[in-house]
């Protein structure tokens, strides 16, 4: 081949090339935008009542970082072992999940409420370290919980976000640590048939930017995944209270491995699904079709999205089913 041709051939390779980072830096610096407030959620917030909220505790992760967690001790004989709750996306144990706790706890169920890192008062607001943490934060939190209470079985309860999370775990290796799971409002992923489009107006992401990334983790380049990428509809000025944005590995992490359906399939433990009809976020009468016949599928009327876990008749319809569940198989 002439030195010309050759010569003619690595310029038109080196233009696409400078082409190609041109669009992906573009792309990476395209603005992340926050949806308008989503008034259901907000008002939902404001209903809670937090008087009785059990003070932090915490535990040391193994990269050293303090986890936050909320005990609720039993006020009855123990029912049915320990209940380890997860929050929703941009929530913390300082929230609806404090509803459902207490209700799991007055029935006799040990229970931890975890600020998943983060969030709350967990690692650092909106971002995590490296893609798997969540997981090994969560093993973490077990080993403390199995320091006062060695041998009682563990029931994994999330909502939303944390119920695409709780369904990864419920797969995952460390499946084990948990007797079942517990999915409330669970969060399947944007493009699951549950989910109604920016997830009924909750979440933003930034879509050139996640494509960016995504194409850019295939190359095995992550520098760049510290970057937010998805934006809540929360109310003005309330980064001191709520995570208002995740990062991209946040956003990766805090969900489904990215097929649910593989992670129903990998489960080797009890599922059991609640969602209010009325949700606003989710399709809840299409769960069990997405889920399949593992999953076992109650849907709650006149409950919407954040009143699964903060509405006292949809609490006590869960802690009811959590406290008279047979786990000792």
């Amino acid at each position: 081949m002439p030195i010309s041709l050759i010569f003619k051939v690595f310029v038109w390779i080196s233009a696409l090339l400078g082409l190609l980072t041109c669009l992906v830096v573009l792309m990476l610096a395209a603005p992340l935008k926050r949806p308008p407030e989503l008034a259901s959620i907000s008002a939902a917030r404001k209903t809670l009542d937090l008087s009785r909220l059990p003070p932090l505790s915490r535990v040391q992760a193994r990269d050293g970082t303090e986890l936050a967690y909320r005990h609720y001790a039993a006020t009855l004989p123990a029912a049915a072992g320990i209940a380890v709750v997860v929050h929703g996306s941009s929530g913390s144990s300082r929230g609806a999940v404090h509803v459902l706790s207490g209700a799991l706890a007055a029935r006799g169920v040990e229970t931890y409420a975890v600020d998943i890192r983060g969030h709350g008062a967990s690692g650092t607001r909106g971002d995590i370290g490296y893609a798997g943490q969540l997981q090994d934060d969560l093993a973490d939190v077990v080993a403390e919980i199995r320091t006062a209470h060695p041998t009682e079985p563990l029931t994994l309860i999330g909502h939303s976000s944390g119920g695409g999370f709780a369904l990864r775990m419920a797969g995952s290796p460390i499946q084990d640590l948990f007797a079942r799971t517990v999915l409330l409002a669970p969060y399947l992923g944007y493009d699951a048939p549950t989910t109604r489009p920016n997830s009924g107006g909750w979440a933003q992401a930034d879509i050139p930017r996640v494509l960016a990334l995504l194409v850019l983790r295939k190359l095995g380049v992550t520098w760049a995944e510290a970057l937010p990428t998805l934006a809540f509809a929360v109310p003005p000025n309330a980064e001191q209270r709520l995570t208002t944005v995740y990062s991209f590995r946040l956003m990766r992490d805090f969900a489904t491995s990215g097929d649910f359906r593989r992670d129903v399939a990998a489960a080797m433990k009890p599922i059991t699904l609640f969602s209010g009809a009325a949700d606003e976020l989710m399709f809840a009468d299409k769960y069990q079709e997405a889920l399949g016949p593992r999953v076992d599928v109650h849907l709650i009327d006149g409950i919407d999205h954040m009143g699964i876990l903060g509405n006292p008749v949809a609490a006590a319809a869960i802690a009811d089913h959590v406290a008279r569940a047979d786990l000792r198989s």
